[in-house]
């Protein structure tokens, strides 16, 4: 027995002294892994900030003002009133205009025109940012040790999500479409949410040595964890039919809470056929579905924030306070959404909500699994 104390406090010890030795990448949290934790926060800004422009070009229905996907000539605008006619004539040859915007003016195109080039503009800001970062460390040999798999997948998850773009965007290209696929919409803003949270928690584990990871994953609360898990689950499951709800509109119709047209249930929610199309296409329907996933989410994340409250933690407990007051202001702009049906300047602060509840759900977690140490005297 005491030969296998002996070995785990030398396999601690091993793990302690190499995460210190002189000249180490790892060496006090400092170095090349705080160098990769700041460019990884770089891109954290960066695709934060997408997902709002991403918002605010499907609240103004500009996602269909640029018609081709041209990777790298399309990084130039246009600079002349020609070029300008020739982008609005290859606009006006969609459905979108033919039966939505018909007589809509060349200014009016600009405004829409601009929100889809900055979009996809800043689509290729942060896939050079990463490459330019990535290589760069691999080049002075300064990437931490086993790192390069996981912020390679970050740009192999980017680049996807390109592809993705311009599959849902080409949806909206066909006949008799005004707008993209709810479906494709909901994969493409899930995938965004899926690489923003892989690198919230690239972040939070560069914010500490893996020795102290280590260390701190054995304080973990391992019951806790789990709920926390499943809270990301129901949290990732909500932004997706949240998606489906700004696909079709659906938050603008419906405008009374907590009943819908005056019952709990929207009339007539399984019109059309086949039976499936009502769960992507009916708005009645996706906007009941968003509201009941919502209440769920919220009982749930009551009994993990009163099971939370048990830890004796001081950090882990105020990062599930946390989680439950951006889960109540969340819910308070959804509805208010509802109820003004979904103005532009109210939606796009639900989907900043919606990122910052994503973020301090994932912080919860990652400090229910590695708590920091705390004395006795500050539990």
């Amino acid at each position: 027995m005491a030969d296998k104390k002996r070995s785990i406090f030398e396999d601690v010890g091993d793990v302690q002294k190499q995460a210190a030795a002189p000249g180490g990448i790892d060496r006090g949290g400092q170095g090349a892994r705080g160098a990769v934790r700041v460019w990884l926060g770089i891109i954290f800004g960066l695709v934060g900030l997408m997902i709002i422009i991403g918002g605010m070009t499907r609240l103004t229905d500009s996602g269909l003002s640029i018609t081709e996907w041209a990777p790298l000539a399309g990084a130039k605008p246009p600079t002349s009133e020609a070029v300008w006619l020739e982008e609005f004539d290859k606009y006006k040859a969609i459905d979108e205009y033919q039966l939505q915007n018909k007589g809509m003016s060349l200014a009016e195109f600009k405004s829409i025109y601009w929100w889809e080039w900055g979009h996809r503009q800043l689509g290729r800001v942060i896939g050079l940012v990463w490459a330019l970062g990535f290589v760069g460390f691999l080049v002075a040999r300064k990437m931490p040790s086993g790192w390069t798999s996981r912020l390679l997948l970050l740009g192999a998850m980017g680049g996807l999500q390109g592809a993705i773009g311009w599959w849902m965007v080409s949806s909206g290209l066909k006949e008799g479409m005004t707008d993209v696929a709810s479906y494709r919409l909901a994969t493409h803003l899930g995938l965004a949410f899926v690489i923003f949270g892989f690198i919230t928690w690239f972040m939070m584990q560069l914010s500490r040595r893996d020795a102290d990871l280590l260390q701190d994953r054995r304080m973990g609360d391992a019951g806790l964890t789990r709920l926390a898990s499943w809270l990301v689950v129901l949290a990732f499951v909500q932004i997706l039919i949240g998606a489906l709800v700004a696909g079709i509109d659906a938050g603008r119709n419906y405008p009374d809470w907590p009943l819908m047209a005056g019952g709990f249930f929207p009339p007539d929610p399984f019109g059309l056929t086949p039976l499936w199309r009502n769960f992507f296409e009916d708005d009645g329907l996706v906007q009941f579905m968003h509201r009941m996933a919502g209440y769920v989410l919220f009982v749930f994340g009551v009994l993990v924030w009163a099971r939370a409250r048990k830890s004796g933690n001081d950090r882990t407990r105020f990062a599930f306070h946390l989680m439950l007051a951006a889960m109540v202001l969340q819910i308070v702009l959804g509805i208010a959404t509802v109820i003004y049906s979904a103005p532009w300047e109210i939606a796009i602060v639900h989907q900043l909500g919606a990122v910052v509840l994503w973020v301090v759900i994932l912080r919860a977690r990652f400090l229910a699994q590695y708590p920091h140490p705390q004395s006795i005297q500050g539990a």
